[in-house]
């Protein structure tokens, strides 16, 4: 088990490999269609969107959780 200290690296290397995941489909998907070079174009592309969306999801998330908070009410 990974300890909870790890929590929120753990929470945006997911984050960021499942939504790197999905755009990376969608925008190979686009760009090619559906033929028989998608898969091997987006199984190649992912690792770079992921690679690029890690850090950012690290860097811009406590940015977000303060604007997130000043955009919302406390009680």
């Amino acid at each position: 088990m990974i300890p909870a200290r790890f929590a929120p690296l753990l929470f945006a290397l997911l984050l960021s490999g499942v939504m790197s995941l999905g755009l990376s489909a969608l925008s190979t998907a686009r760009l090619l269609g559906l033929g028989e070079s998608f898969l091997r174009s987006w199984l190649l592309s992912w690792p770079l969107a992921w690679l690029f969306a890690f850090p950012s999801v690290l860097l811009l998330a406590p940015l977000i959780r303060r604007l997130v908070q000043g955009l919302t009410l406390q009680h």
